[in-house]
């Protein structure tokens, strides 16, 4: 009766931690790449990731993974490589360390094509003991997270500095030019822990993370798990994302509305943007960030506009209509100022939490950056390369001109 006893609780505590006893199931077929992980083997980001010295990152992930012999010692695997990959894309775009390769150290995309081939390693991977596709999907949660920032934001303590959170995003639209960089994400990467000094001379720190372009993941609660311990200790918070050419805009109305334009694995979702509590569920959010006076200063190359246009069905009406001056009473949204996508759909989340939480005085909403463009005879993904001066003058340009903007609102929060 001992044995049996022992033998039960041993199986329990691997079900409980997604381990399948190894007598109790058999590798099934290696699951299928993702539609994201699939990119992996056309030729550019296998130069990208090459030309950035991480290349050999799924190589060293494979190897120490091999070595796991129970899910917590995997577990911990996954943490540590998805904190380290993390952190080199942050040394790497802060000057910190080696290059390791040609590519210009703001580049955001080495950290997107990395992070891919190592989840598609561990998707892949036939562990020593047998893994519920519930165990795999919880390690496959942990490296996103560890990869992305989410889960090593640390602020100091006391007074005398200002906190700042912002966000980024991946590169989106791969399938229309797969070369795609985010300035969102070259942002973060450049400014994650930095110390800036605000427009009235006080310092800031800088925490910063990036989200998929994943519709699924949106509804899943990333954004308010990765979010919701951080707000009440900051001073500002600025979600940010790839917008329209030649422009800044602090989206003034947030949407509660899907438009379905498709994510980085192809899916479409049309709909009220799904939230907890969808019965006290506002149709509109709003920006506090000081955009009077973000759009007033010379922040960069780039014009900065105060963007209050949203489309709307009136109250009363079936028509969508667009609205330059903000949402009338009782509409229903079908786009924010920030459009229908993952940028106004983060925008909202935000600043619906900043709202719940009850962080009236906090300052905080969205803001988009110009679209990232490649330099002149460079336009054909067909035929181009995967990175050229203008690229890189327009990135770093971008992200200095976010840094002054922060500077600016930091200063009035």
């Amino acid at each position: 009766m001992s044995t049996i006893r022992s033998a039960l609780v041993v199986a329990l505590a691997a079900a409980l931690a997604g381990v399948v006893p190894q007598a109790a199931a058999a590798p099934g077929p290696a699951p299928r790449d993702s539609v994201e992980e699939a990119r992996l083997d056309r030729a550019e980001p296998r130069e990208i990731l090459r030309r950035s010295g991480f290349a050999s990152v799924d190589e060293e992930f494979r190897t120490e993974l091999a070595r796991a012999h129970s899910f917590a010692q995997a577990e911990r695997t996954v943490a540590r490589h998805g904190a380290r990959l993390w952190q080199r894309a942050v040394d790497r775009a802060q000057g910190r360390g080696p290059a390791r390769g040609d590519l210009s150290r703001d580049d955001d995309r080495p950290l997107y094509w990395a992070r891919l081939s190592l989840t598609r390693e561990l998707r892949s991977w036939q562990a020593r003991f047998c893994l519920s596709d519930e165990g795999r999907a919880r390690l496959l949660d942990r490296l996103e997270r560890s990869s992305r920032g989410q889960d090593s934001i640390r602020f100091p303590r006391g007074k005398g500095v200002k906190r700042i959170l912002l966000t980024g995003f991946d590169p989106f639209t791969l399938d229309r030019d797969i070369r795609i960089s985010n300035p969102s994400g070259a942002t973060a990467l450049a400014l994650d822990g930095v110390l800036l000094r605000t427009a009235d001379g006080s310092p800031a720190r800088v925490e910063t993370a990036v989200f998929p372009v994943r519709w699924a993941d949106f509804a899943d609660g990333t954004v308010e798990r990765a979010l919701r311990p951080h707000l009440p200790e900051v001073d500002l918070f600025t979600t940010v994302s790839q917008g329209r050419p030649g422009r800044f805009d602090v989206e003034r109305t947030n949407g509660a509305w899907r438009g379905g334009f498709p994510d980085n694995e192809n899916l479409s979702s049309t709909g009220t943007v799904p939230v907890g509590d969808p019965a006290s569920q506002p149709q509109w959010t709003t920006t506090t960030l000081p955009h009077a006076a973000i759009t007033a200063a010379r922040t960069g190359r780039f014009p900065v506009l105060d963007n209050t246009a949203v489309t709307e069905i009136p109250a009363g009406s079936d028509t969508p209509t667009v609205r330059p001056d903000g949402p009338t009473p009782g509409s229903r949204a079908r786009a924010g100022a920030g459009g229908d996508y993952l940028s106004n759909e983060i925008a909202y989340r935000a600043t619906l939490l900043r709202d719940r939480l009850g962080l009236t005085r906090l300052r905080g909403g969205h803001l988009h950056t110009p679209v990232l463009e490649f330099g002149a005879g460079n336009t054909d993904p067909a035929t181009g390369t995967v990175t050229d001066a203008g690229l890189v003058r327009n990135r770093v340009d971008i992200i200095a001109q976010v840094r002054a903007i922060l500077g600016v609102a930091a200063a009035r929060s």
